[in-house]
């Protein structure tokens, strides 16, 4: 229970009482109580509105409520409360109490790190899902972190999490890449194959697919026409890019549970697409009909003719979409509502889709895709990543798969380190854009966040360690917890307890919210806190962590540094970073 929870309930306690002694009425309650923190510590810690709340039930005025519910919360000595402005209660904390909520995080171990609200619902997190058609750019960079520190938050607050990647291995894309491995397979056999055609990729990456295929297959693929070679080709190519892709996103710290290919759902006769569309229509969702041009630019899949339709405008779209074109051949939406009904019928309660900024257009139609395929049982999410902004001498840098002439994830990583780069795309939400500058990003001041929250990370273990050249026996943690942290009296000591105590609030939040930059913001909070305290201490002698000759006091500060080390090490793991032990 965290200390709005427990407070919370001590409010409720308050409330029962003045029920027990008719002061309210027995079915005086209110859903709407909140315990929040103060908008300014000098009121208090935290405050409630129970009196605003319950005023117009109990026939009184706000404040005359707000009188008697902090007499019944007088019985409790580690708290004061006093009603403030039309009938607030604010509540101010004994350090007694923030000893006890030091002692808990530390006797819980790793397992005040964890939540179980989430009650084991199946959720599917998707994300990365590049076309196989080359290494991971920066652009994908921001995607592969969110969706990754997503499922680890989604994880780690009680959900049951599937990590997957849809790889798009159909469509005109393949085929290009196709045809570009095979020029590759020429040169590979001695031919001189020039200029890479336009429309065609040209990137050095694929050199390796060309000189597979001329090891498997010598020259036997000349002597075929292109209907034959193509599946050959495209298969090598395809394994090969996503092994590329693999390695990439372990050089990311990103891994996925499923790979999903979209070529298994056109198989046999894409029988998996028919069956998905054939659901739809036996729920009246799927017509044949035209469509009115749409204002602006036209998509690719529109045409001025009769085609077989989903009646999306039912179950909140804009427009209805394009099934089956008029030659009889499957949009890609086709394929999308396959897809949707696999995740459907695999359980999940909820399905998140993390796409890029330029796909804001798909959200309508994938959410009113789950209402009609499951009814409204399934709830649906699109979280849209904005573009990333590389910067080197000042210049934003260009990325094309088609030209070879781009930064790839692996470059960055290589560059600046695989923690730098995911803490930094977690240090903005995701629909706000991200300038990534490489020199500020390896910066060793306050205006760097992830080295200023290593940084506390680092101090604090090396106190941790250093401790142990003074007191050889004192083992950080130990103890009676009560007893030992009754020392702590500085404000700015139950300053960074209060903060601490505050993180399994934060992460539930987050989990909600389903907004992993939360964490990214509280660790650099509380990372401000813990070198405030350290500076003081440069300053004030008794305020330092260690003291030779006053072993309970260090006994107290060791635990509390212990704490910091815990909760910035528990966030740092739900955003997939490593906790530095020491700064090199």
């Amino acid at each position: 229970m965290d200390v709005f929870e427990d407070i919370a309930a001590r409010v409720d306690a308050a409330l029962q009482r003045l029920r027990e002694t008719g002061e309210l009425a027995a079915d005086t309650y209110g859903a709407q109580i909140t315990v929040e923190p103060t908008r300014d510590p000098a009121h208090g810690d935290v405050a409630t509105n129970a009196a605003m709340v319950l005023s117009k039930q109990a026939g009184m005025k706000p404040r005359d409520l707000a009188e008697r519910i902090v007499a019944a919360l007088a019985g409790n000595d580690d708290l004061t409360a006093e009603v403030a402005g039309p009938g607030f209660i604010n509540i101010r904390l004994a350090d007694t109490y923030w000893h006890g909520q030091l002692a808990t995080l530390i006797a819980d171990g790793d397992a005040y790190g964890r939540l179980d609200f989430g009650g084991g619902r199946k959720i599917n997190v998707e994300y990365v899902s590049a076309n196989p058609t080359g290494p991971m750019h920066v652009g994908h960079c921001r995607g592969a972190v969110f969706g990754d520190a997503l499922a680890n938050l989604l994880s780690v607050t009680g959900h049951d999490v599937t990590r997957e990647y849809y790889i798009n291995d159909a469509g005109a894309q393949i085929d290009m890449l196709a045809r570009s491995a095979f020029m590759r397979y020429r040169e590979a056999l001695g031919e001189t194959i020039g200029t890479i055609p336009e429309g065609l990729y040209p990137g050095d990456y694929l050199v390796p697919v060309g000189e597979k295929l001329a090891a498997d297959h010598g020259r036997s693929l000349l002597e075929l026409d292109e209907s034959a070679w193509l599946p050959i080709v495209k298969q090598t190519a395809v394994e090969m890019m996503m092994a590329l892709i693999r390695e990439d996103l372990a050089a990311l710290n990103v891994h996925h549970d499923v790979f999903f290919s979209e070529t298994t759902l056109h198989a046999g006769n894409a029988s998996r697409i028919s069956g998905a569309i054939a659901a739809l229509e036996s729920q009246g969702y799927v017509y044949k009909g035209t469509l009115p041009p749409p204002k602006g630019q036209l998509p690719e899949d529109w045409e001025d003719r009769e085609q077989i339709l989903f009646r999306s405008t039912e179950v909140g779209d804009d427009i209805d979409r394009p099934l089956v074109k008029s030659d009889g051949a499957y949009t890609y939406f086709a394929a999308d509502v396959a897809y949707f009904q696999d995740k459907f019928l695999r359980g999940f309660e909820e399905t998140i889709y993390i796409l890029g900024a330029d796909h804001g257009g798909y959200v309508k139609r994938l959410e009113a895709l789950a209402r009609a395929i499951s009814g409204g049982s399934v709830k649906l999410t699109v979280k849209l990543c904005q573009l990333v902004k590389l910067f080197r001498a000042g210049e934003p840098v260009r990325m094309s798969k088609r030209s070879g002439d781009f930064v790839t994830l692996r470059d960055v990583v290589d560059e600046v380190g695989r923690d730098v780069v995911r803490f930094m795309m977690l240090y903005r939400k995701n629909e706000a854009p991200l300038d990534f500058d490489f020199a500020s990003v390896v910066e060793q001041s306050r205006d760097n966040p992830v080295f200023y929250v290593q940084y506390a990370h680092a101090r604090a273990k090396s106190v941790l360690r250093n401790v142990r050249e003074v007191f050889p026996d004192l083992i950080p943690g130990a103890g009676d917890g009560a007893e030992t942290l009754s020392a702590l009296t500085d404000e700015s000591e139950i300053a960074l307890v209060r903060r601490l105590s505050q993180y399994r609030r934060m992460l539930e939040a987050s989990a909600r919210a389903e907004e992993p930059h939360r964490i990214a913001f509280y660790l650099y909070e509380l990372a401000s806190d813990f070198h405030s305290l350290w500076n003081k201490g440069k300053d004030t002698p008794q305020l330092r962590f260690i003291h030779p000759d006053d072993r309970r006091v260090t006994e107290a500060r060791m635990h509390l540094v212990l704490g910091v080390t815990r909760i910035l090490a528990f966030g740092l793991g739900v955003l997939g970073v490593e906790p530095a032990e020491e700064m090199r």
